[in-house]
């Protein structure tokens, strides 16, 4: 049976609450787990101390016993010290949505036709200046 640590979401709507459960990895969410290990509230500032509360102790025991915190969990244990920083790569994140880089290529053609137009005139004076020069 694959173990999880993971959060189940409590509160009403708008106002989330969650627990934080070691849990079979095939039950939903919300449904049963093996045991609380503590809690989060999202809504309370960063740096206050009710934000997140664990048993570590039994956090050890069922990271001991194979269970794998999820993404959000395994950053809170990060940051309480009991798992070392993992490396991560999201190369994806810093690219621009579909519809900003078709406005940066919209904006760029833009710029190329403006770089046109703004050397064309110069050129066309210089021509008809010839063409007179010849002309007499």
């Amino acid at each position: 049976m694959a173990m999880k640590i993971r959060l189940a979401r409590g509160g009403s709507k708008k106002r989330p609450f969650y627990s934080i459960v070691a849990a079979d990895s095939r039950m939903p969410r919300d449904g049963r787990f093996k045991e609380k290990l503590g809690t989060y509230n999202p809504l309370l500032p960063k740096d206050s101390e009710e934000r997140v509360k664990m048993n570590m102790e039994r956090v050890q025991f069922w990271l001991d016993q194979g269970a794998q915190p999820t993404d959000r969990i395994a950053r809170m244990l990060e940051a309480a010290g009991v798992r070392e920083k993992t490396e991560r790569n999201n190369p994806n994140k810093a690219k621009p949505g579909k519809a900003a880089q078709e406005r940066a290529e919209e904006k760029a053609a833009k710029a190329a036709a403006a770089a046109e137009a703004a050397n064309a005139p110069a050129e066309a004076p210089a021509e008809e200046a010839a063409a007179e020069e010849s002309a007499e």
